[in-house]
């Protein structure tokens, strides 16, 4: 039967051949996609919320791989490793590990010389990860998660509310957040700062 996916404004399409890492072989819809990942993700956050983690322990490519697999390694085989195919978005493949140590080596200077205020920090990382698109799939989510454990964790700030909204779905919400994300491709953060406060 096969995994059927259609894709709404700002999804990446997932190759064939990422199709094929599905372990739960019986989803053939985007629903019931959405629906197991979503389990997989609010377990992540749940495990994200327990525990305390150190800025040198965030602030690792191991660590940004490894809440990916949180996220989703319960729905997909390669969740926690780096995309094999170029995107509609994102660096070159070859070029993800070396975007990474850019982002980290910039995100430890952010933080050691105050260049930004904390949700400024945690947002521009967010972002740097989605335009590096390190995985296949859950780019956005997996970022996001990603900049409430680095705000709440190293800045001692509340986690962000990304609008109160499911942002895997269609509507106005969505389209806010994603015009938000298209001035921050031009180095306008305030939308997406005041987006994920709101």
């Amino acid at each position: 039967m096969g995994l059927s996916l259609e894709y709404i404004d700002g999804q990446t399409p997932i190759e064939e051949e990422e199709k094929e890492g599905l372990l739960i072989k019986t989803i053939s819809t985007r629903g019931e996609l959405d629906e197991f990942e979503q389990v997989n993700i609010q377990e992540a956050v749940e495990w994200s919320m327990k525990r305390k983690f150190t800025r040198e322990q965030i602030l690792t490519e191991d660590f940004i791989l490894f809440v990916h697999e949180k996220m989703f390694g319960s729905v997909w085989e390669w969740a926690g490793n780096k995309r094999k195919t170029n995107k509609n978005i994102g660096v070159d493949k070859t070029q993800i590990t070396v975007e990474i140590r850019k982002l980290l080596d910039d995100c430890r200077y952010w933080i050691e010389n105050k260049t930004f205020l904390p949700d400024e920090i945690a947002i521009r990382y967010s972002h740097r990860l989605v335009r590096i698109h390190v995985f296949p799939n859950g780019n956005g989510r997996h970022s996001r998660l990603i900049a409430d454990i680095l705000v709440s964790n190293v800045f001692d700030r509340p986690v962000f509310t990304w609008g109160h909204s499911d942002l895997s779905k269609k509507g106005s919400v969505r389209k806010e957040y994603l015009n938000a994300i298209y001035k921050a491709d031009y180095d306008d953060y305030d939308s997406l700062i005041n987006f994920a406060r709101k």
